[in-house]
């Protein structure tokens, strides 16, 4: 691959887009982009984390471009790389970028214009696809001290509608909503629930709450995103702590008698929620079991659990430079 097609720009200004590495000033997007029009793409957030060895390490990357891949499948879109080859460009990027410490990745691959002789319309085939990634600094942004949130009046989007287990750029106007709704309110974010009113996720989390010692989650069936960081908790919980997280159907009046509730995501981490609908939440501070996830994520993603065995990290250093 080349190294762009202008002069070198300044670090943290380089961007992988339609199979380059190019000024992130160079790329030009018309505002017929099919993507635009009708929220047809998808996409990922990753982290890169500054760990004890001196390197960054993305975390599992190969685990969310797995899941891109598979989002992109649902909706024709062409991604012409493996989740290795792009865990490879995103590393290269990092370093491009100069970004040594922690830091966040999003790609996005998204349908562009039709193709000679398909005619103008919402549709998914005779459609290119391109694919951007782009990163930025990014430390944590959200407190552990805890959060409040609302419960949204909006629903969410069920599966039966537009698939939950994919992140489409489309569907977030739904998120968008509830989020807006709830910061009206007064509260940081929304809790959605599904179409039967049972707990379905945060705005761009999911939800774990703690009674009287056991954990659960809501299952996949309560259209919900099947979160990666969510998949790292259960693991975390079992290894850690020796809980067995239940996946099920949770009530909301279960939220309200919950002794302990914490989000999940990528980008937000682990947040303790210390009220929900202006009630406290147990005893509306973090809960136990909630720092001990905080703690137990914490040394996952910076390369300190002696026990971590899953290979989770990715050295963004030491792995092979692309040219």
């Amino acid at each position: 691959m080349s190294a762009g097609r202008t002069a070198a720009p300044a670090a943290g200004q380089w961007v992988f887009h339609d199979g380059d590495f190019v000024p992130a000033a160079d790329v030009r997007l018309g505002p017929s982009l099919q993507a635009l029009q009708y929220g047809t793409g998808v996409f990922e957030g990753i982290r890169a984390y500054a760990t004890g060895s001196g390197d960054s390490h993305l975390y599992r990357a190969h685990d969310h471009f797995t899941r891109m891949i598979g989002s992109a499948r649902l909706l024709r879109i062409a991604i012409d790389h493996d989740a290795d080859q792009l865990v490879e460009i995103s590393a290269e990027l990092l370093r491009r970028n100069g970004h040594s410490g922690d830091a966040y990745l999003r790609p996005l691959a998204y349908k562009t214009a039709l193709q000679p002789g398909v005619p103008f319309g919402v549709r998914l085939q005779g459609v290119s696809s391109t694919l951007t990634i782009v990163s930025l600094p990014m430390g944590r942004y959200t407190s552990r001290d805890g959060i409040s949130c609302g419960i949204s009046s909006w629903r969410r989007i069920p599966d039966s509608s537009l698939p939950a287990r994919a992140k489409i750029t489309g569907a977030y106007a739904n998120n968008a909503l509830a989020t807006d709704e709830a910061t009206a309110a007064g509260y940081d974010d929304a809790i959605f629930l599904n179409q039967a009113g049972h707990v379905a996720e945060a705005s761009t989390a999911n939800l774990f709450l703690v009674r009287a010692g056991q954990v659960a989650t809501p299952a996949q069936d309560s259209d919900i995103l099947e979160g990666i960081t969510r998949d790292s908790v259960i693991s975390l919980l079992r290894r850690r702590a020796g809980v067995e997280v239940e996946r099920r159907t949770v009530l909301r009046s279960e939220l309200y008698t919950a002794d302990e509730i914490f989000l999940t995501g990528t980008g937000c981490e682990i947040v303790p929620v210390t009220a929900l609908d202006g009630r406290p939440v147990g005893s509306g501070v973090p809960g136990p079991l909630t720092r001990t996830v905080m703690d137990a994520y914490d040394r996952s993603v910076r390369g300190r659990d002696p026990h971590d065995d899953h290979g989770w990290l990715t050295p963004v250093h030491t792995t092979p430079v692309l040219l």
